[in-house]
């Protein structure tokens, strides 16, 4: 089957039965409907998302210094554009010296100008009309820049129009596809346990965290967080896709050992974000090209490559999910008040993501 005529199945899933609970890219989640994600719109220039990408956003800034340095320095020196900071760019636009605050300004206006666009046409797509509010994740959103391109963002969209909230996600962007991978698993899997595993696999890092429930009188997920983390920036290493496999099975017995001595209690359960589209087998449809290796084979299947030990008495169940839907899901205690919302994640390239609650109980 076809990546393309996968993508239109998708679609066409959302006036079929809801998926059970458990399955791998499930559309219907305890807390709300995936509507769509993975969405690869494109203009006239290509891929509508990578006009508001990471690396988007370095492309501006390149553009930008050449033009600084025929004038005059170059306020970031010779420091080459993909090894400049964040925290570099806030200190920068903070400081004393108009010209490197200017630079960093200017840059925060066309990336702002180059997002609202992308907003808009997201909002023109039929799955992501009548979205209310967009959650913005990836390591751009942590950022004093990055939250001031969302600023910007939202008031151009406002001068046309078209009233939809750009907020910032909540947790550490580090962590948030680890917490939202508390929203896979039903009430029923999580019920007696203080934690659960969790996997956020990009194509730069690799993280596995045990994430604490923290559950609440009323069962609310409101405070999960991460416990212990451990991070892996595999770009670096540049491993084929099975020492990728082998390490990160490695990284997940460690903290199943760690939560073991320290009487933390774990439920039979791992929650993967990973990018691309995913079929309810837990098969990587497409999407999966700037991980290591082929991870699209056909013979390639990540949950039952990852051998695992007990978790208390039980084989662990592993459901795998889109890594930018996970991402959204840390944000579905503060978005329960919305109907429709979506999540955008600013990394690589662009991660998306559309959601509708439940009816809340009151």
């Amino acid at each position: 089957m076809s990546p393309k005529k996968d993508r239109k199945t998708l679609s066409q899933e959302a006036a079929s039965p809801p998926a059970p609970i458990l399955a791998h890219a499930a559309k219907s989640l305890p807390a709300l409907m995936v509507d769509t994600y993975n969405e690869e719109l494109r203009d006239e220039e290509g891929f509508v998302g990578d006009r508001a990408s990471g690396r988007a956003f370095r492309a501006i800034l390149k553009d930008w210094r050449e033009l600084v340095r025929e004038q005059g320095d170059d306020p970031f020196g010779d420091t080459p554009t993909e090894d400049i900071r964040k925290a570099d760019m806030d200190k920068m636009l903070a400081g004393d010296d108009p010209k490197a605050a200017g630079l960093v300004h200017t840059v925060i206006e066309e990336f702002a100008g180059e997002l609202a666009a992308v907003v808009r046409r997201f909002l023109r797509s039929k799955d992501w009309k009548g979205t209310e509010s967009i959650v913005i994740g990836g390591g751009l959103s942590a950022s004093h820049i990055g939250r001031l391109a969302m600023g910007r963002a939202e008031l151009l969209l406002v001068a046309e129009g078209i009233e939809v909230e750009l907020r910032p996600i909540e947790h550490d962007p580090d962590e948030a596809g680890l917490v939202g991978a508390v929203q896979l698993a039903p009430s029923w899997v999580l019920a007696g346990h203080d934690a659960i595993l969790a996997v956020d696999i990009g194509g730069t890092n690799l993280r596995v965290g045990v994430v604490e429930l923290n559950l609440t009188k009323k069962d609310s997920l409101a405070k999960a967080k991460v416990w212990k983390l451990r991070h892996w920036r595999h770009a670096d290493d540049k491993p084929t896709r099975e020492e990728t496999v082998k390490r990160l099975t490695k990284m997940i017995v460690e903290l199943i050992e760690r939560a073991e001595a320290g009487k933390v209690r774990l439920a039979p359960f791992l929650g993967i974000a990973c990018p691309g589209l995913i079929d309810e087998s837990g098969k990587i449809l497409s999407g999966g090209q700037n991980l290591p290796g082929n991870w699209e084979a056909d013979d390639f299947h990540l949950p039952t490559s990852l051998v695992l030990p007990k978790i208390g008495n039980h084989e662990p169940v592993i459901v795998m999910h889109n890594d930018a839907v996970v991402q959204g899901l840390s944000a579905v205690p503060a978005m329960k008040d919305k109907k429709h919302w979506g999540v955008l994640t600013i990394g690589t390239g662009l991660g998306n993501a559309r959601f509708t609650n439940h009816p809340r109980e009151d």
